[in-house]
Protein backbone atom coordinates (compact mmCIF):
# COMPACT_ATOMS: atom_id res chain seq x y z
CA UNK A 1 0.00 0.00 0.00
CA UNK A 2 1.53 3.33 -1.06
CA UNK A 3 2.31 5.86 1.34
CA UNK A 4 -0.50 8.64 0.02
CA UNK A 5 -3.25 6.07 0.41
CA UNK A 6 -2.29 5.21 3.71
CA UNK A 7 -2.50 8.77 4.93
CA UNK A 8 -5.57 9.16 3.22
CA UNK A 9 -7.09 6.20 5.05
CA UNK A 10 -6.03 7.41 8.21
CA UNK A 11 -7.19 11.02 7.76
CA UNK A 12 -10.77 9.15 6.78
CA UNK A 13 -11.10 7.20 9.86
CA UNK A 14 -9.72 10.30 12.13
CA UNK A 15 -12.72 11.72 10.42
CA UNK A 16 -15.35 9.28 11.35
CA UNK A 17 -13.87 9.02 15.20
CA UNK A 18 -13.99 12.69 15.37
CA UNK A 19 -17.18 13.69 18.28
CA UNK A 20 -17.82 16.85 16.68
CA UNK A 21 -19.18 15.30 13.72
CA UNK A 22 -23.30 15.89 12.39
CA UNK A 23 -25.95 13.93 13.32
CA UNK A 24 -28.00 15.18 10.32
CA UNK A 25 -27.23 11.38 8.00
CA UNK A 26 -29.57 9.98 11.29
CA UNK A 27 -27.32 9.37 14.06
CA UNK A 28 -28.55 9.41 17.57
CA UNK A 29 -26.96 11.77 19.79
CA UNK A 30 -26.39 10.28 23.35
CA UNK A 31 -29.38 10.56 25.81
CA UNK A 32 -29.22 13.37 28.34
CA UNK A 33 -29.34 11.04 31.48
CA UNK A 34 -31.92 12.57 34.37
CA UNK A 35 -31.31 12.24 38.10
CA UNK A 36 -34.84 9.73 38.69
CA UNK A 37 -35.73 8.98 41.84
CA UNK A 38 -36.44 5.18 41.24
CA UNK A 39 -32.55 4.92 40.09
CA UNK A 40 -30.17 2.63 42.02
CA UNK A 41 -30.86 -0.39 44.38
CA UNK A 42 -32.42 2.10 47.02
CA UNK A 43 -34.20 4.21 44.91
CA UNK A 44 -38.06 4.99 45.15
CA UNK A 45 -40.77 6.64 43.12
CA UNK A 46 -41.96 9.83 44.19
CA UNK A 47 -45.74 10.55 44.25
CA UNK A 48 -45.85 14.21 43.73
CA UNK A 49 -43.69 13.76 40.55
CA UNK A 50 -46.40 10.88 39.37
CA UNK A 51 -49.31 12.69 40.20
CA UNK A 52 -47.39 15.68 38.04
CA UNK A 53 -46.54 13.73 35.39
CA UNK A 54 -50.41 11.93 35.07
CA UNK A 55 -51.98 15.52 34.77
CA UNK A 56 -49.26 15.58 32.06
CA UNK A 57 -50.52 12.45 30.76
CA UNK A 58 -54.39 13.45 30.95
CA UNK A 59 -54.23 17.24 29.83
CA UNK A 60 -51.39 16.34 26.57
CA UNK A 61 -51.08 13.00 26.05
CA UNK A 62 -54.30 11.18 26.54
CA UNK A 63 -55.93 12.57 23.27
CA UNK A 64 -53.80 10.83 21.19
CA UNK A 65 -52.45 7.91 23.25
CA UNK A 66 -54.32 5.09 25.23
CA UNK A 67 -52.81 2.95 28.21
CA UNK A 68 -55.05 -0.07 27.64
CA UNK A 69 -53.19 -2.14 30.62
CA UNK A 70 -53.94 0.60 33.11
CA UNK A 71 -56.89 0.48 35.49
CA UNK A 72 -58.09 3.90 37.34
CA UNK A 73 -58.07 2.18 40.37
CA UNK A 74 -53.90 1.86 40.18
CA UNK A 75 -54.08 5.36 40.29
CA UNK A 76 -54.31 4.98 44.35
CA UNK A 77 -50.41 4.01 44.20
CA UNK A 78 -49.74 7.57 43.65
CA UNK A 79 -51.11 9.02 46.53
CA UNK A 80 -54.79 9.48 45.12
CA UNK A 81 -57.62 8.62 47.56
CA UNK A 82 -60.92 6.75 46.67
CA UNK A 83 -62.83 9.67 46.47
CA UNK A 84 -60.13 11.16 43.85
CA UNK A 85 -59.80 8.21 41.80
CA UNK A 86 -63.49 7.73 41.68
CA UNK A 87 -63.74 11.36 40.66
CA UNK A 88 -61.29 11.28 38.39
CA UNK A 89 -62.77 7.87 36.55
CA UNK A 90 -66.37 9.78 36.80
CA UNK A 91 -64.84 11.91 33.95
CA UNK A 92 -65.00 9.12 31.03
CA UNK A 93 -67.58 7.74 29.49
CA UNK A 94 -67.85 3.34 28.87
CA UNK A 95 -69.92 1.25 26.86
CA UNK A 96 -71.60 -1.22 29.04
CA UNK A 97 -74.35 -3.84 28.19
CA UNK A 98 -76.55 -5.35 27.59
CA UNK A 99 -79.28 -4.11 30.29
CA UNK A 100 -82.62 -6.08 30.51
CA UNK A 101 -83.52 -4.71 26.84
CA UNK A 102 -80.63 -6.19 25.31
CA UNK A 103 -79.22 -2.99 24.17
CA UNK A 104 -75.76 -1.80 25.15
CA UNK A 105 -75.45 2.17 27.22
CA UNK A 106 -72.90 4.83 28.18
CA UNK A 107 -72.22 5.13 31.73
CA UNK A 108 -69.61 7.02 33.63
CA UNK A 109 -66.42 5.13 34.05
CA UNK A 110 -65.80 3.30 37.65
CA UNK A 111 -62.14 2.73 39.28
CA UNK A 112 -62.28 -0.87 38.26
CA UNK A 113 -62.45 -0.02 34.41
CA UNK A 114 -59.88 0.54 32.49
CA UNK A 115 -58.37 3.69 31.44
CA UNK A 116 -60.89 4.79 28.42
CA UNK A 117 -58.92 4.96 25.02
CA UNK A 118 -59.12 8.29 22.64
CA UNK A 119 -59.83 6.36 19.89
CA UNK A 120 -62.63 3.31 19.30
CA UNK A 121 -60.68 1.53 17.19
CA UNK A 122 -57.31 1.05 15.50
CA UNK A 123 -58.32 2.36 12.07
CA UNK A 124 -59.80 5.82 13.74
CA UNK A 125 -56.62 6.12 15.21
CA UNK A 126 -54.81 6.37 12.19
CA UNK A 127 -57.97 8.44 10.50
CA UNK A 128 -57.04 10.75 13.07
CA UNK A 129 -53.43 11.32 12.69
CA UNK A 130 -52.79 11.29 9.34
CA UNK A 131 -52.24 7.07 8.65
CA UNK A 132 -49.46 7.06 12.18
CA UNK A 133 -50.65 4.89 15.10
CA UNK A 134 -50.07 6.63 18.45
CA UNK A 135 -48.63 3.62 20.58
CA UNK A 136 -50.12 2.26 24.06
CA UNK A 137 -48.23 3.93 26.46
CA UNK A 138 -48.55 1.35 29.12
CA UNK A 139 -45.13 -0.52 28.63
CA UNK A 140 -43.68 2.25 26.52
CA UNK A 141 -40.66 3.29 28.96
CA UNK A 142 -39.85 -0.58 29.24
CA UNK A 143 -40.43 -0.87 25.82
CA UNK A 144 -38.06 1.99 24.24
CA UNK A 145 -34.30 1.64 24.76
CA UNK A 146 -32.97 3.99 27.19
CA UNK A 147 -36.49 4.07 29.05
CA UNK A 148 -37.68 7.58 30.76
CA UNK A 149 -34.18 9.11 29.43
CA UNK A 150 -35.40 8.00 26.07
CA UNK A 151 -39.01 9.74 26.74
CA UNK A 152 -37.65 13.00 27.92
CA UNK A 153 -35.04 13.23 25.56
CA UNK A 154 -38.05 13.14 22.41
CA UNK A 155 -40.01 15.56 24.42
CA UNK A 156 -37.66 18.27 24.51
CA UNK A 157 -35.72 17.03 21.29
CA UNK A 158 -37.97 19.19 18.72
CA UNK A 159 -35.54 21.71 16.75
CA UNK A 160 -35.35 23.39 13.94
CA UNK A 161 -34.22 20.70 10.93
CA UNK A 162 -30.57 21.40 9.57
CA UNK A 163 -30.57 23.26 6.25
CA UNK A 164 -29.84 20.83 4.06
CA UNK A 165 -32.47 18.24 5.24
CA UNK A 166 -36.03 18.15 3.56
CA UNK A 167 -38.49 17.24 5.60
CA UNK A 168 -41.58 14.61 4.48
CA UNK A 169 -45.03 16.52 4.55
CA UNK A 170 -47.02 16.32 7.84
CA UNK A 171 -43.24 15.26 9.58
CA UNK A 172 -41.65 16.99 12.31
CA UNK A 173 -37.77 17.33 13.15
CA UNK A 174 -36.80 15.79 16.31
CA UNK A 175 -32.94 15.33 16.94
CA UNK A 176 -33.55 11.71 18.99
CA UNK A 177 -36.09 10.49 17.08
CA UNK A 178 -34.72 7.81 14.63
CA UNK A 179 -34.27 9.14 11.60
CA UNK A 180 -35.32 12.68 12.65
CA UNK A 181 -38.80 12.67 11.25
CA UNK A 182 -41.40 12.22 13.55
CA UNK A 183 -45.19 12.51 13.19
CA UNK A 184 -45.85 13.50 16.85
CA UNK A 185 -45.69 17.39 16.50
CA UNK A 186 -44.41 19.21 19.47
CA UNK A 187 -46.89 19.02 22.19
CA UNK A 188 -45.22 20.40 25.53
CA UNK A 189 -44.84 24.26 26.15
CA UNK A 190 -43.90 25.99 28.53
CA UNK A 191 -47.34 26.65 31.25
CA UNK A 192 -49.31 23.76 29.24
CA UNK A 193 -50.48 22.90 32.12
CA UNK A 194 -51.03 24.39 36.03
CA UNK A 195 -49.54 21.92 38.54
CA UNK A 196 -51.55 21.85 41.86
CA UNK A 197 -48.03 22.05 43.94
CA UNK A 198 -46.89 25.39 42.76
CA UNK A 199 -44.45 23.81 40.35
CA UNK A 200 -43.10 25.79 37.23
CA UNK A 201 -44.64 23.95 34.56
CA UNK A 202 -41.81 24.45 32.25
CA UNK A 203 -41.28 21.79 28.88
CA UNK A 204 -38.04 20.45 30.89
CA UNK A 205 -40.23 19.79 33.90
CA UNK A 206 -43.11 18.42 31.78
CA UNK A 207 -41.68 16.16 29.99
CA UNK A 208 -39.24 14.68 33.35
CA UNK A 209 -42.73 13.96 35.36
CA UNK A 210 -44.40 12.60 32.63
CA UNK A 211 -41.10 10.44 31.52
CA UNK A 212 -41.57 9.38 35.54
CA UNK A 213 -45.15 8.50 35.24
CA UNK A 214 -44.95 6.47 32.32
CA UNK A 215 -41.97 4.62 33.55
CA UNK A 216 -44.36 3.31 37.04
CA UNK A 217 -47.29 2.78 34.42
CA UNK A 218 -44.56 0.31 33.09
CA UNK A 219 -43.20 -1.03 36.17
CA UNK A 220 -45.59 -0.26 39.01
CA UNK A 221 -43.55 -2.81 41.45
CA UNK A 222 -40.74 -1.81 41.17
CA UNK A 223 -40.53 -0.09 45.06
CA UNK A 224 -41.55 -3.41 45.98
CA UNK A 225 -39.29 -5.35 43.78
CA UNK A 226 -35.86 -3.14 45.37
CA UNK A 227 -37.67 -3.79 48.86
CA UNK A 228 -37.72 -7.48 48.36
CA UNK A 229 -34.30 -7.75 46.96
CA UNK A 230 -32.62 -5.78 50.07
CA UNK A 231 -34.35 -8.18 52.44
CA UNK A 232 -32.48 -11.21 50.63
CA UNK A 233 -29.54 -9.47 50.66
CA UNK A 234 -29.65 -8.98 53.98
CA UNK A 235 -30.98 -12.47 54.63
CA UNK A 236 -27.96 -13.81 52.77
CA UNK A 237 -25.73 -11.66 54.50
CA UNK A 238 -26.86 -13.07 57.93
CA UNK A 239 -27.05 -16.57 56.74
CA UNK A 240 -23.53 -16.65 55.44
CA UNK A 241 -22.43 -15.02 58.86
CA UNK A 242 -24.19 -17.93 60.56
CA UNK A 243 -22.66 -20.64 58.72
CA UNK A 244 -19.14 -19.56 58.86
CA UNK A 245 -19.81 -19.20 62.52
CA UNK A 246 -20.98 -22.87 62.89
CA UNK A 247 -18.36 -23.79 60.63
CA UNK A 248 -15.57 -22.62 62.87
CA UNK A 249 -17.45 -24.13 66.19
CA UNK A 250 -17.71 -27.80 64.04
CA UNK A 251 -14.22 -27.73 63.29
CA UNK A 252 -12.76 -25.86 65.72
CA UNK A 253 -11.18 -29.33 67.45
CA UNK A 254 -9.97 -30.83 64.71
CA UNK A 255 -6.01 -30.14 63.64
Amino acid sequence: MSRLRLIALLALALALLSPGRSHAAGEIPPLPEQDWSFSGIFGTYDPQTLQRGFLVYKQVCASCHAMDLLAYRHLEALGYSEEQVRAIASQYTVMDGPDDTGEMFERPARPSDRFVSPFPNEQAARAANGGALPPDMSVLAQARTGGPDYIYALLIGYTDPPPDMDLMAGMHYNEYFPGHQIAMPNMLTDGGVSYADGTEATVDQQAYDVAAFLMWAAEPHLDARKQMGVKVVLFLVVFTGLMYAVKRKVWADVH
